[in-house]
């Protein structure tokens, strides 16, 4: 029976690097064959990143990466290597597709079949489907089918390759991350494998990307559904597995089918044990997204430091731990801006979670500036009551520090908002929103609890205070102000804000099927749908929910519409 060594070599590439990316494939191939693998494969658009959007309308940008593959074939002598590039087929024809080279040979092109386009996919906006399966036939017998992404979500092209007789589908895939997501693939993949009699190799991107993570955690199933190999997540790795290649019986094969002829013999070696990795736990995987995403984030874009404001709450506690973690202490800056209403209990908190995490931290009072507002627009604010106005003037003069700091000494600011506050606009324009990037941005309020417990149990130590826990969440921008003051409690404000964001689900679906309080549900409903112009204004975040702000929920700002 004919033995595959199969390596999948999922790394972090970064979009339009074109140069590093291919010394990151040259590396992974270089890494297979110490392995004496017969195949290695790399995941989708390796050379180009994921997902390289108007890049693909730039002529020379698909020409260079057309001419980047090119370097790849002559590393590719006694191992068949899969790598996805974009191709490109006159009058501005391009695919997203699959290389196969061997034996210092381009021998096929595979074509995606299935092109997404919903949530953050925009792929036909740029792409051509491909319109036939490609089969790579080996001298023993084996016949490897290809695939990428979303063509193994879809059921058709597993069924046309059974037909044509493979005994082994491969995917290249850019498959982003959020919570959960790794069970669901898991489930769907080994459905395909048993459904089809055949092996499956899935191999998937790690890094950040903007506003997407994508975890890596790469399979390697038998016929029967059975994990032989499975990748770290959020973790560069090869992933090696050897598979027991049962012929199948062929029938009749598609016209449409290329067959390609491979000539590789796969070698003889003592077969590998099955490697089954233990899963994060939902609070540590969502963790390590964020870490990932931050780091990468900031590497990059060229930056160095990162600095954010303390307040002492919980948001700029987890922010802060999250940046120790993705970059290290050194490269992290704490600034405290205390007013009139901050208390000796919260800038006392600020301190002693910046002296746990062993960060530069820098104490700047704001308030010199904001009596200067005061006194400044005091003959035209004159006979009105103070409200949230002057609320904002501290915030807009909180982000005026943080980001003069930045223009100064070149640090990326990152804003400590989470879901719930981006939700319901309990956040100020070029105040709090204001910076580079928004690390919680996707993360419920009550999730961003449970990560700070979650951080704090993990060690080294206790950086976060107990008292941030205890204390109800306040934005200290009035006296005696706290978050439910404006908003419901989060308890009940998430679950609401999941139905209606995440989930779509109407009104009065939300009051049936929930049993939410009709005012509450409605309350929250126009808060998220007048704030749309806010978000629109915001850094980017980390995508870590199945519908996250941006560019999974495009919602236009001038919009009448209101449910009856």
């Amino acid at each position: 029976m004919p033995i595959l060594r199969i390596a999948l070599a999922q790394i972090n590439v970064t979009v339009g690097d074109l140069a590093g990316n291919c010394a990151r494939v040259l590396d992974g191939i270089l890494r297979a064959k110490a392995w004496q693998a017969d195949l290695v494969v790399f995941p989708e658009l390796t050379l180009t990143g994921y997902p390289p959007e108007d890049l693909l309308l730039k002529p020379k940008f698909i020409e260079d990466n057309l001419n980047t593959l090119k370097h790849l074939r002559g590393a590719t002598h006694g191992i068949i290597t899969l790598v996805g590039f974009v191709d490109a087929s006159g009058a501005g024809k391009l695919f997203n597709a699959a290389a196969v080279l061997a034996n210092g040979r381009h021998v096929a092109t595979y074509h995606k079949r299935f092109l997404p386009n919903y949530g953050v996919f925009d792929e036909k906006r740029y792409f051509l489907p491909g319109d036939r399966a490609v089969v790579l036939r080996l001298p023993q017998g084996s016949r490897i089918g290809v695939t990428i992404c979303e063509d193994l979500w879809e059921e058709l092209p597993c069924q046309d390759l059974a037909k044509a007789g493979c005994n082994l589908v491969v995917n290249l895939s850019a498959s982003p991350y959020h919570a959960g997501k790794l069970k669901e693939r898991e489930r769907l993949f080994a459905t395909r494998a048993r459904a089809n009699r055949m092996s499956l190799a899935y191999c998937n991107l790690v890094g950040g990307q903007d506003e997407l993570v994508f975890d890596g955690a790469s399979l390697i199933l038998d016929g029967r559904g059975r994990v032989m190999a499975q990748g770290l997540q959020f973790q560069d790795e090869l992933v090696l597995a050897d598979l027991a290649l049962n012929p199948t019986a062929r029938r009749k094969i598609d016209r449409r089918a290329a067959i390609v002829s491979v000539d590789h013999e796969p070698r003889s070696h003592p077969c590998l044990p099955p490697v089954r990795r233990a899963a994060l736990t939902p609070l540590e995987e969502i963790y390590e997204a964020l870490v990932l995403g931050l780091s990468d984030y900031v590497r990059k874009n060229g930056f160095e430091t990162v600095v954010l404001g303390l307040s002492g709450g919980i948001d700029s506690s987890l922010t802060a731990c999250l940046a120790v973690d993705a970059l290290g202490k050194d490269h992290v800056v704490g600034i405290l801006m205390p007013s009139r209403f901050s208390s000796q209990e919260t800038q006392g908190d600020a301190r002693t979670l910046a002296q746990a995490l062993e960060i530069r931290c820098e104490t700047i009072s704001i308030e010199p500036s904001f009596s200067t507002y005061l006194q400044t627009l005091n003959p035209y604010f004159a006979n009105r009551e103070r409200d949230v106005t002057e609320q904002n003037i501290q915030a807009r003069i909180r982000g005026t520090i943080l980001m003069a700091l930045s223009n100064k000494f070149g640090w990326l600011v990152l804003t400590t908002g989470n879901k719930s506050e981006m939700a319901t606009g309990y956040c100020t324009l070029y105040g709090d929103m204001a910076g580079g990037f928004a690390v919680i941005k996707d993360v419920p309020k009550t999730v961003v609890y449970q990560l700070a417990r979650f951080r704090n149990q993990r060690g080294p130590g206790s950086p976060i205070p107990e008292r941030v826990f205890q204390r109800p969440p306040t934005a200290e921008l009035a006296p005696g102000q706290t978050d439910q003051d404006t908003l419901p409690p989060y308890e009940l404000l998430d679950p609401i804000l999941k139905a209606y964001v995440e989930e779509d689900k109407s009104f009065r679906a939300i009051v049936t099927h929930n049993r939410f309080d009709p005012k509450t549900v409605k309350q929250v409903i126009q808060m998220v749908d007048r704030t749309e112009y806010k978000r629109r204004q915001g850094p980017p975040g980390i995508k870590i929910t199945p519908k996250a702000f941006g560019k999974d929920r495009r919602m236009p700002i001038t919009n009448r519409y209101q449910e009856s």
